[in-house]
C-alpha cells in the first residue's frame, strides 16, 4: 500500500464499512452457534447472507472505494453510502424472514442505490486489475440482487 492509500481521510472513510462488516461476520458467528441445534432455511439463509453480503461484501466495498478512488469520498456521499447499503440489508433481512416481500423489495432498491455511489466513487480510479475486480464484485452483487428479488416472491 502506498502512503496515499493509508492517509486518514481514506482511514476514515474505510472505519465505518469495516467496523459494521466486521460486527456483520461475527453477527453470523452468533446466529449459526444459536441456531445450531434446530437449524431453518431462513437461519442458514441469515448467516450466509450476514457473513457474505453484510461482512465481507461490506468489507470489500467499502476498504475499496476508500483505497481506489481518486479522492476519498465527502462525508456526505460516505453517509448516504452507508445508510442504504446497511438499512437495505436489514431490510432484505428482516423481509425474508418475516416473509414481506415489499420489505425486500425496499432493501433491494437501497442496495442498488449504495452500489451505483460505491460504483461512482471510483470514477477518477486509475486503472489496473483492482479496479476491475472491484467494478466486478459490483456488478455480481447487482446482479445477484433481482435474482434474490424473484426468489423471494417464489419462496414468499
Amino acid at each position: 500500500m502506498t502512503a496515499a492509500a493509508l492517509s486518514q481521510p481514506r482511514l476514515r472513510a474505510a472505519l465505518p464499512f469495516a467496523t459494521v462488516g466486521a460486527a456483520c461476520v461475527v453477527g453470523g458467528g452468533v446466529v449459526a452457534a444459536a441456531t445450531a441445534h434446530a437449524p431453518t432455511e431462513h437461519a442458514l439463509w441469515a448467516v450466509a447472507y450476514l457473513v457474505l453480503v453484510g461482512g465481507v461484501g461490506q468489507l470489500a466495498l467499502g476498504a475499496g472505494q476508500a483505497w481506489l478512488a481518486g479522492a476519498p469520498p465527502s462525508t456526505a456521499v460516505l453517509a448516504v453510502e452507508f445508510a442504504a447499503w446497511n438499512v437495505g440489508n436489514a431490510a432484505v433481512i428482516a423481509g425474508t424472514i418475516a416473509g414481506i416481500v415489499w420489505l425486500t423489495d425496499v432493501g433491494g432498491v437501497l442496495l442498488v442505490l449504495a452500489l451505483a455511489l460505491l460504483l461512482t466513487g471510483t470514477a477518477g480510479a486509475r486503472p489496473g486489475w483492482l479496479l476491475r475486480g472491484y467494478r466486478a464484485l459490483i456488478v455480481i452483487v447487482l446482479v445477484s440482487i433481482p435474482i434474490g428479488l424473484v426468489l423471494a416472491r417464489v419462496r414468499g
